[in-house]
């Protein structure tokens, strides 16, 4: 019987080519193995890395928790102290000079029966009047509750037009001789455009349902009536300070045409003015005037939690609005 289909014998010497049917099918075999022990591989590391992230977040939780709990359990055992609590920065929304902030621990500063006085900080270009006023009114209301306990001010660099709005409600003022005091004015300030889109070819076109909904638009011409009105609400808000300058210095304020003109004065004249009552520092006052030299700082201080969540949640947000905001608002600077 021949050796192929065509009868021909292989040539002497040749070798027959080799069939080999299993390499293929285990080599697919290893493939899918390896591919399949790789998917497990990363499917435990992703595990691995979301427990870790997990831990750590409920670490920063428990330590805010057990921060919070420990600071209030000191502050139940101090004796007889002054309390601090400082504004440094604008009077705004949020940060140190916000109500949300200063409100807490001006409560905590007066209820605490070891304080006997409480000295405020104040090292501030002025900001928002709105959070001034709130600010203003619970320290009055404190002081009412609280008839024993004095509150001071203490001036670091700056204590102007918002800044002193809050200063003026304290039962003393105290500044350094080259500390900025005093700017009692109201303003509102922004752009306008209309020049040079006119000089640009540019047309504006606002649609508003509301005579005045484009009040303070800066792409707009301003109007008369417009300007009025800013003038008055300006006007009306510059009053409240001045209520306020006026009940709190009483007959130490020694008033001339410029008091509240919205100009600002060294230490040393606001002294002369009655805007403000001597000199001293917080070290000073708390030693000299309280006597009460153990001082103890009420401030809101932000721990690294706060700021994680801050950094990647409301304020991220805050700031992207008060960005796409383009309202004149009045204000205490």
């Amino acid at each position: 019987m021949s050796d192929n289909i065509y009868g021909d014998k292989p040539a002497e010497g040749a070798s027959r080519p080799a069939i080999n049917t299993g390499n293929w099918e285990r080599e697919t075999l290893e493939k899918l193995v390896f591919a399949t022990v790789q998917e497990q591989r990363a499917t435990r590391r992703w595990g691995i890395f979301f427990k870790l992230s997990f831990l750590g977040l409920a670490f920063f939780a428990l330590w805010a928790a057990f921060d919070f709990n420990f600071s209030g359990a000191d502050m139940e055992n101090l004796g007889r102290h002054t309390a601090l609590i400082e504004i440094d920065g604008s009077i705004e929304s949020e940060g140190s000079g916000s109500a949300d902030v200063v409100i807490p621990a001006l409560n905590k500063a007066f209820a605490d029966a070891g304080s006997v006085a409480v000295v405020l900080r104040i090292n501030s270009p002025g900001g928002s009047p709105v959070q001034a006023g709130i600010i203003v009114d619970e320290i009055l209301r404190l002081k009412k509750g609280y008839p024993s306990k004095h509150m001071y001010v203490v001036v670091d660099e700056i204590c102007a037009s918002g800044g002193y709005y809050i200063a003026a409600a304290a039962d003393n003022i105290y500044v350094n001789k080259a500390s900025i005091v005093g700017s009692v004015g109201v303003l509102m300030d922004g752009f306008g455009f209309t020049g040079t889109m006119e000089k640009l070819g540019v047309e504006r076109r606002l649609l508003t349902a509301g005579e005045n909904k484009g009040f303070l638009d800066p792409f707009s011409p301003q109007s008369d009536k417009h300007k009025a009105h800013a003038q008055a609400m300006l006007n009306e808000i510059h009053q409240q300070f001045i209520a306020v300058v006026r009940t709190g210095r009483g007959k130490r304020l020694k008033e001339t045409p410029e008091t509240f003109s919205g100009l600002f004065w060294s230490g040393a004249k606001a002294v002369d003015m009655g805007l403000a009552d001597g000199f001293g520092t917080v070290e000073s006052i708390a030693r000299d005037v309280i006597k009460a030299e153990d001082i103890v700082d009420y401030t809101a201080h932000e721990g690294l939690p706060e700021r994680v969540l801050k950094k990647f949640g409301a304020a991220v947000g805050a700031g992207a609005v008060k960005t796409m905001s383009p309202v004149a608002r009045p204000a205490l600077r």
